[in-house]
């Protein structure tokens, strides 16, 4: 669960990340007045957006295959059988 939590805030501080980068090259970044008047609305609006994209497309794709039925992992007889499809 973590690791999931870890991932999304990744993505949501990705833009912001992106931003400090572009003003690091541009050599602005010597001023705060560039994060106070820049663009912080709309970097969290595409973090957002970064955030709900990979929860569509891990939606999307993380599906069980056609004619399979998940079984969880279980004890039988003392012995750990793994779940997994069948």
């Amino acid at each position: 669960m973590f690791r999931v939590l870890l991932s999304h805030a990744f993505l949501f501080l990705l833009p912001f990340l992106g931003y400090a980068i572009w003003l690091w090259l541009n050599k602005k970044s010597q001023t705060s007045e560039n994060w106070r008047n820049g663009p912080t609305g709309w970097l969290a609006l595409a973090g957002v957006l970064l955030v709900l994209g990979s929860l569509v497309v891990f939606a999307s794709f993380q599906r069980m295959p056609d004619g399979t039925e998940y079984r969880p992992s279980r004890m039988e007889n003392g012995v750990f059988i793994p779940g997994g499809y069948e």
